[in-house]
């Protein structure tokens, strides 16, 4: 992920004014020959980490590391979200521009055990390229990173059936469930909002009336929403709520320092759980890291 600048969105540099938010604080680091880790998952006892150049799961429990590689056929892992009904890790796969990675045309949603088996799998029409994945009440939703539209996965037809179309948004990110309305992250346009009864989508600005762009992750937190800032400006946490189609009661929970090139976060019991430098520079220009992966924790908004 590339930073345009140094400096915070006006609407967050006022949060900052009023409260400087505590650090994080470094929950674990990956092992690192593990260049490249994107997405985060837990069930509250395991965390799931995706290793995205090595095409494999790395799984945390009792301070212990355990590697699941993907079944062949499978590309690379980027956002992953835990399926607690079914007991199945989702996994949004592509081919990133990335050196030694084969491009591709599209890229898959695919579920796999705990012991690496694969489960289920669905595409969409091509161009498809999936980085992002929410599981909500065993309803799954995947977000192409490249178009902008999100889909839901139909378990009868195991198809991607479309919740925003191609040419509605921009590039895709985090989804969040709540009830029958949908939040989407959209690099370009921010945070909407999506009926999953009629499909209307709109667009939700932040008080000043701009949008909160260059969100990544997204995930609920309680009554907030929670997401991590990369796309524009110095990396941050933020939480907000939502009220008469705006964001409201922004709450800015981290900023620089670790987050260094923050991606996927996840809920873990009374904190919050985020991948605080994912590597992608390094990834990017085919060299291996300094430094292993940071996971970070921050505890949940209130």
């Amino acid at each position: 992920m590339r930073f345009a600048n140094r400096r915070l969105a006006p609407a967050l540099l006022a949060l900052t004014a009023a409260a400087e938010p505590p650090p994080p604080t470094i929950q674990f680091t990956a092992p690192v020959e593990h260049r490249l880790i994107e997405g985060i998952a837990t069930d509250g006892r395991r965390i799931w980490l995706s290793s995205v150049l090595d095409r494999m799961i790395l799984e945390r429990e009792g301070g212990r590391f355990r590697t699941i590689p993907l079944p062949a056929g499978v590309a690379n892992p980027l956002g992953i979200a835990w399926d607690a009904q079914r007991r199945w890790l989702w996994i949004a796969t592509d081919c990133p521009g990335l050196p030694g990675i084969v491009r591709c045309e599209r890229g898959a949603l695919v579920a796999i055990d705990r012991e690496g088996t694969l489960r289920a799998q669905a595409i969409a029409e091509a161009p498809f390229h999936p980085g992002d994945v929410s599981v909500r009440g065993g309803r799954v939703f995947v977000s192409d990173s490249q178009s902008g539209a999100v889909f839901v996965w139909n378990p009868v037809a195991a198809t991607l059936d479309p919740v925003v179309p191609l040419g509605v948004g921009r590039s895709a990110q985090g989804s969040v469930q709540i009830g029958d309305r949908l939040f989407v992250a959209d690099y370009r346009y921010g945070i909407a909002r999506v009926d999953l009864h009629t499909g209307a989508r709109a667009l939700l600005p932040l008080p000043d009336g701009k949008p909160l762009n260059g969100v990544d992750g997204l995930v609920r937190a309680g009554a907030w929403l929670v997401g991590v800032r990369n796309g524009a400006g110095v990396p941050a946490v933020v939480a907000f709520k939502v009220y008469d189609g705006h964001l409201t009661k922004m709450r800015l929970l981290a900023a620089g320092g670790l987050l260094k090139d923050p991606t996927q976060i996840a809920v873990s019991a009374d904190r919050l759980l985020l991948v605080g430098e994912a590597g992608w520079d390094a990834a990017a220009a085919g060299s291996p890291r300094a430094d292993c992966a940071p996971i970070l924790a921050l505890p949940l908004p209130r």
